[in-house]
């Protein structure tokens, strides 16, 4: 058969299959859900290690123990985070309005899974899927089809022996653009949830189904001379190294307060940032992206040492991140774009107003709606950066890797960030167990009518009874009078 009649014949017999396993899930109790969803997350925490080497391993991207640490997130601390959040029957009562809010599931969800986070992205939707009572299946990265299908495998199997029925989740096997719109658009799938490139995103979103998308990330930095700076040098080369800045929310440019710019800079290499000069500066810009500006997959998620040598220059053993120093801001300038792989752009800026400025061009020019960074311990200069910024996740004196997803912060843990209206998406929050469900909302009265609503009314230029009864004889008469009768 043609593979992508193949591919399209696959998507909708998953798809009616898994229609069927949620028609039973969808009755299942709370007890049910949670054993079921325990089961998986033990699963995926004892897979761990082996998917992350599998994910490194297939797609060249990254570091497998990194990869490790995220397929841990993405069972045993998102599943801590949901526990005990109730997602069958009554999930809240208000007395007072006399309201009832019922948890009701959405259906069947197709997952899109990135290559770049392919294990961990699958974990995760996995399991807050089946924790709303939905049945998904997974539409992975071409790159990236073996390690999805094993991570889905993983969650399937324990979901199936804790007592879920089969089909609930399932992973795409015969893989192509086609398959995947089919799986996107059959009438049987209720959502899409779209973690990947802007391409991917908008696909899902022109289907004309309810789609959770997020947009790039393009996360500035901004230190202040405010800041611990030894943390944020520390935090900020760990953060960037971390998976070779494969997480959508990794530091992308550091926005350095002029009067601790020198400062800052020796103690991140002393982290191991190594500054580039202008010469390496360029051969980055055309080594990192093509002429069209589209990024240049040859080096996504690869060390600095291999970057640097595609690029044509060497550096020391220790470097763990490339640093350029640059001017310019905005679309014109390629390396201010986001950069997934182990290259930081450098600005520095005279104050935190200037500072404000720089990372709101640095938004615009991709990430809007998705993460901001600042370090600092001058609360002014803090709220004014959450007040001004058109992202929805400010974080403050952490990594961004690792507390956008919500293990060093106290954000909700997840591995689908929403970029809100202003990135294209239609929330800004972390997503989770939650949005997959919608609210019923049982309602009684609280307050009777007004009188004049429960009182019979009489409409304008309506006939009175005698009125009407003559006109009715009339009607008649005529009627009669026509047919040569008489009344």
């Amino acid at each position: 058969m043609d593979k992508d009649l193949a591919s399209i014949q696959e998507a909708r017999e998953k798809v009616t299959l898994a229609y069927e396993a949620w028609k039973i899930w969808s009755r299942a109790t709370q007890a049910d859900v949670d054993r079921v969803c325990e089961a998986m997350a033990q699963a995926g925490i004892q897979a761990a290690e082996r998917l992350g080497r599998m994910a490194q391993e297939e797609t060249g991207f990254g570091v497998a123990e990194h990869k490790k640490l995220k397929n841990i997130v993405a069972t045993k601390v998102v599943w801590e985070s949901i526990r005990a959040v109730k997602t069958v029957g009554v999930i809240n009562h208000d007395p007072q309005r006399r309201t009832y809010d019922i948890a009701w599931p959405m259906g069947v969800i197709t997952g899109l899974v990135p290559s770049t986070n392919p294990t961990s992205t699958t974990l995760f939707k996995a399991l807050i899927a089946v924790k709303a009572r939905n049945a998904i299946i997974f539409s992975p990265h071409p790159s990236a089809a073996r390690c999805t299908y094993e991570a889905a495998y993983v969650m399937a199997q324990a979901a199936e022996r804790a007592g879920a029925p089969r089909g609930l989740i399932d992973c795409m096997q015969q893989i192509s653009l086609q398959g995947t719109q089919e799986l996107m658009t059959h009438k049987r799938t209720a959502l899409i949830l779209a973690t990947g490139g802007t391409p991917m995103v908008r696909a899902a979103h022109s289907t004309g189904k309810p789609a959770y998308g997020v947009g790039p990330g393009n996360v500035p930095v901004y230190v202040d001379r405010s800041a611990d700076l030894e943390k944020a040098a520390r935090y900020i080369v760990a953060s960037k190294a971390f998976d070779c800045s494969t997480i959508c929310a990794t530091e992308q440019s550091v926005i350095a307060d002029r009067p601790i710019a020198a400062r800052l800079a020796e103690l991140m290499y002393a982290q191991g940032a190594y500054f580039c000069n202008e010469t390496e500066t360029n051969a980055l810009r055309k080594a990192l992206f093509h002429p069209d500006g589209s990024m240049n997959t040859a080096v996504v998620g690869k060390p600095a040492g291999f970057v640097a040598a595609y690029a044509g220059f060497s550096i020391p053993d220790t470097a763990r991140v490339l640093v350029t120093p640059l001017v310019n801001h905005g679309h014109g300038e390629p390396l201010a774009h986001e950069k997934l792989t182990t290259v930081l752009a450098w600005y520095e800026a005279d104050g935190w107003e200037r500072g404000c400025e720089i990372s709101l061009s640095m938004i615009d020019t991709g990430g809007r709606g998705h993460t901001q960074i600042i370090y600092a311990q001058d609360e002014r200069v803090v709220l004014a950066f959450g007040l001004e910024k058109p992202v929805f996740r400010i974080l403050v004196n952490t990594m961004g890797t690792l507390g956008a997803v919500g293990l060093t912060t106290g954000l909700m843990p997840s591995f689908t960030l929403g970029s809100g209206g202003v990135g294209g998406a239609i929330t800004g929050d972390n997503i989770t167990a939650q949005h997959l469900i919608n609210v019923k909302r049982l309602a009684y009265e609280l307050y009777e009518p007004p009188v004049d609503v429960l009182a019979p009314a009489v409409l304008p230029n309506t006939p009175r009874p005698q009125a009407l009864e003559n006109m009715v004889l009339e009607i008649t008469r005529e009627i009669l009078e026509s047919k040569n009768l008489h009344l």
